[in-house]
């Protein structure tokens, strides 16, 4: 059973909303272009929603990367960098909140979470080693492949589950995770993966009893355990609000206390302190020098990693913001929010709501599209088209082929629709609850993809498209029939 609560003003006679626990003080300009204009702009990004221009965009929900709304605390934070190429002050001003906030004694910092990913993968996986995880995300599955070793996605059953009441769907199964050791042997397994708020299943958390479990095995094995923190703040949350024994810890608490679980902890600071940036951090000085001459040959100085100062002191600010409910709630609530919406409009989306963003099941929502067609790519064109709204395949198109050419099939086709943290407002939400229901009732007329330009890796980021058909145009007629000259 979930508890979820999460801020929220019930009106009288009126429904249950989230609530904004900060103001606007800055704004930015946003384009609703007409849709002849918007079915010109995907045509021109190839169907990948990744090549288009912003000033076609109009809400933004592509990722939470680099994306979040940062605080007034942390734009003047900014004003105080310091420049020096070594030795910057702002370097350790970060790096005590880091042993404030992560409880880790030893830092690298990089420019970003991928960064860390090729640091750690570079130094610690061999060819033939096997990793188990939770689950994968794009550029850490590339990453430990291109050095050799292979991944093992070991998540429990609740965790594929479209619909589920399961709180932790991100847990590691524990039998399985024994099962790998005993067949494949523990010198074989450089290190467990657990991603804190699985981002490529719809932002589902995990427990700390499952860490707890997972931390037992890997001592009695003597394996790591590496972290993946850039959503660590929210999966904080979920574990504050659904698992009673920490209904009441602080943030602080539970964030130190998954920390400590882990030998290497690596974010990126673009989602987790909603700055630009990455880290490694750990408490053992000879994983700290293994990995640390790294740094300055791909990212730049010790006390820099490839970052701005003014970034670094943004993101001191914001990993203590992390610890913040009222900033790290405010995400969630949307997302929670708006899934509920959907759900009443019998739409499929991921439950429970997650982390990161609301992600809609494309497979059952464009039933009629065959997965060798990308139907969540399709549905992510399709939502652009009817809506401005930028939103991200996580399906197929972000997969692989195979040796023989073929499609590697996703677990999952979602269309990922990102709530940056403090970004987005209440009427924008229903805007795009409003054309997603009405997609919904016009599914019929939305169509495949085909790729027209395939890059070997990460073929989702620079990919092109089209579609099998002319079921764009089709889109856009019904559109203009039943919405007239309204945007």
């Amino acid at each position: 059973m979930i508890n979820q609560e999460t801020p929220s003003i019930k009106f009288f006679g009126e429904e249950t909303i989230p609530v904004e626990l900060h103001k606007v003080r800055i704004v930015q300009k946003l384009h609703l272009r007409p849709i002849e204009e918007r079915l010109d702009a995907i045509n021109k990004g190839g169907y990948n929603t990744f090549l288009l221009n912003t000033k076609d965009v109009f809400l933004d929900m592509l990722t939470d990367s680099g994306t979040n709304a940062m605080s007034d605390n942390q734009v003047s934070s900014m004003l105080k960098a310091d420049d020096a190429y070594a030795g910057s002050q702002s370097f350790y001003r970060m790096e005590e909140a880091l042993k404030d906030v992560f409880g880790k004694e030893y830092i690298l910092p990089v420019h970003q979470g991928r960064a860390a990913e090729n640091v750690v993968s570079q130094v610690f996986i061999n060819k033939g080693d096997i990793i188990p995880m939770n689950y994968h995300f794009t550029t850490t599955k590339a990453h430990m492949e291109l050095n050799g070793g292979k991944i093992f996605e070991i998540l429990t059953d609740e965790g594929l589950k479209i619909k589920s009441s399961h709180p932790f769907k991100g847990n590691i199964d524990i039998q399985q995770l024994k099962d790998l050791i005993s067949e494949y042997g523990a010198e074989r397994i450089p290190f467990i993966r657990l991603e804190a708020s699985t981002n490529l299943i719809g932002g589902q958390p995990f427990s700390i009893q499952n860490m707890r479990e997972v931390k037992e095995v890997a001592d009695k094995h003597e394996i790591m355990i590496v972290m993946d923190a850039s959503l660590i703040g929210e999966n904080a949350w979920f574990i504050k609000q659904r698992e009673e024994e920490f209904k009441t810890a602080s943030i602080r608490e539970i964030l130190r206390l998954m920390c400590s679980f882990a030998d290497i902890v690596y974010f990126s600071s673009r989602k987790v302190s909603s700055t630009r940036g990455g880290g490694i951090c750990t408490n053992d000085n000879d994983l700290y020098l293994k990995m640390r001459d790294l740094v300055p040959l791909y990212e730049g100085f010790l006390t820099y990693g490839g970052m701005s100062v003014r970034e670094i002191e943004a993101m001191a600010v914001g990993l203590q913001e992390t610890t913040d409910e009222t900033v790290i709630s405010q995400s969630p609530s949307f997302i929670e929010y708006t899934v509920k919406e959907l759900e009443k409009r019998d739409i499929p989306v991921i439950t429970p709501a997650g982390a990161l963003g609301c992600h809609i099941d494309a497979m059952s929502f464009l039933s009629h599209i065959p997965q060798k067609e990308y139907p969540a790519g399709a549905l992510a064109a399709a939502l652009y088209i009817i809506s401005g709204c930028r939103g991200m395949e996580r399906g197929t198109v972000s997969s692989v082929r195979d040796e023989n050419g073929e499609d590697v099939l996703a677990d999952m086709e979602l269309l990922r629709l990102a709530f940056p943290r403090r970004v987005f407002t209440l009427s924008q939400t229903k805007f795009l609850i409003d054309r997603i229901h009405w997609l919904y009732e016009n599914r019929e007329l939305i169509g495949g993809l085909k790729f027209v330009d395939e890059p070997e890796v990460l073929r989702f980021f620079m990919g092109r498209l089209a579609p099998v058909n002319n079921w764009p145009e089709k889109l856009v007629k019904k559109f203009k029939k039943d919405f007239g000259n309204s945007l």
